[in-house]
């Protein structure tokens, strides 16, 4: 049997449906939608930002991009996302 690695946040719902912590939402489907649409709103790029960065640091992005698989621009907007949502973890 294939052991599954979950994160922190998942072990924490895993655990809680354990415990029977969870309940059914009543209206599944008026309350997907309202979920669908706040994620929409949260992910909307609507705003433009210019900024200078040192050529090492737009190197050390992009090289990281590159390693993730990803465009520089978006390492750079979930970066800042994760910052000031208060999720970024730094080691």
């Amino acid at each position: 049997m294939k052991t599954l690695k979950l994160d922190q946040e998942e072990k924490e719902i895993l655990e809680a449906h354990e415990k029977g912590e969870l309940k059914t939402v009543k209206d599944f489907k008026k309350e997907s939608k309202l979920i669908r649409q706040a994620a929409e709103y949260t992910l909307r790029k609507d705003k433009r930002v210019n900024i200078r960065l040192a050529n090492r640091d737009l190197d050390g992005l992009r090289a990281k991009a590159a390693e993730e698989g990803i465009p520089y621009q978006t390492l750079i907007a979930s970066v800042l996302h994760k910052f000031v949502s208060g999720r970024l973890i730094t080691r």
